[in-house]
């Protein structure tokens, strides 16, 4: 799963690096204003809303979209968001989970479904891949939060159930989902501020995929979540270090 990690945070590195800032932060904002929308305003009270927050701060989102995120949800905003979980198949027949925060279910099929195909994909029902994954706290951290074996150590400790440590890819500690919030907390006193705290989908099992299926898989990837009502993409992709290397040429 070395490969799977190393991916995973190149990936959420990307993201930091290259997306508009504008537009992560829309996507940031619309789970604050869902998450406060469902529960309390006070992140103190709810536990979505705390999540939500938290990975906000770690995206370097200013403290004023965030205190006007959770505004919106007490001023009516949010009512009409509709969470929906699109499944299917990638290229390489690699398994993927689209979630979405849409307003207009029927847009928001069919520009997924769209995508998929041009991208040589195939849209399923729900359920279709998702026995293929587990729904898990997923806390990721640089190199420089310590070597494998402290951040192992540290993670144990705080409550977590298993720890991917790869020497460029960094760290990424999985823990039950129920757990995300005490572990992400005791984590942060034990090695500083994470990179990402949130809920995630991780594959019980990889699907290794070669350089021209990586390529093609990486357009689908950067098309779904170009899209405002994508909110994440997961795939069960294992990439090898050669694949990574050729993906960044």
């Amino acid at each position: 799963m070395a490969g799977h990690s190393k991916w995973a945070n190149i990936q959420h590195r990307k993201g930091r690096q290259d997306k508009l800032r504008s537009k992560l932060f829309s996507k940031l904002s619309k789970e604050i204003t869902v998450a406060a929308k469902m529960g309390d305003p006070d992140p103190d009270k709810n536990p979505r809303l705390r999540l939500a927050v938290r990975e906000a701060k770690s995206q370097s989102m200013p403290k004023d979209n965030i205190d006007r995120a959770i505004k919106k949800s007490q001023a009516g905003e949010g009512d009409d968001y509709e969470e929906i979980r699109y499944e299917g198949y990638g290229p390489g027949g690699v398994a993927m989970i689209v979630e979405a925060l849409t307003d207009n279910r029927n847009r928001t099929a069919s520009t997924v479904r769209s995508t998929f195909s041009k991208s040589g994909g195939n849209l399923g029902e729900t359920g279709s891949v998702g026995f293929m994954f587990d729904r898990v706290g997923q806390i990721l951290y640089p190199t420089t939060a310590g070597d494998a074996d402290a951040v192992f150590e540290a993670a144990i400790e705080a409550g977590a159930e298993d720890v991917e440590s790869d020497e460029e890819g960094g760290h990424t500690i999985y823990c039950a989902a129920t757990d995300l919030n005490d572990v992400s907390t005791a984590l942060e006193s034990a090695l500083g501020e994470a990179e990402s705290a949130k809920l995630a989908w991780r594959p019980q099992n990889t699907n290794p995929v070669d350089v021209d299926q990586a390529k093609s898989l990486m357009k689908l990837i950067d098309a779904l979540e170009d899209d405002d009502d994508v909110q994440n993409v997961t795939s069960n992709a294992e990439m090898s270090d050669e694949v990574i290397a050729a993906l960044d040429e």
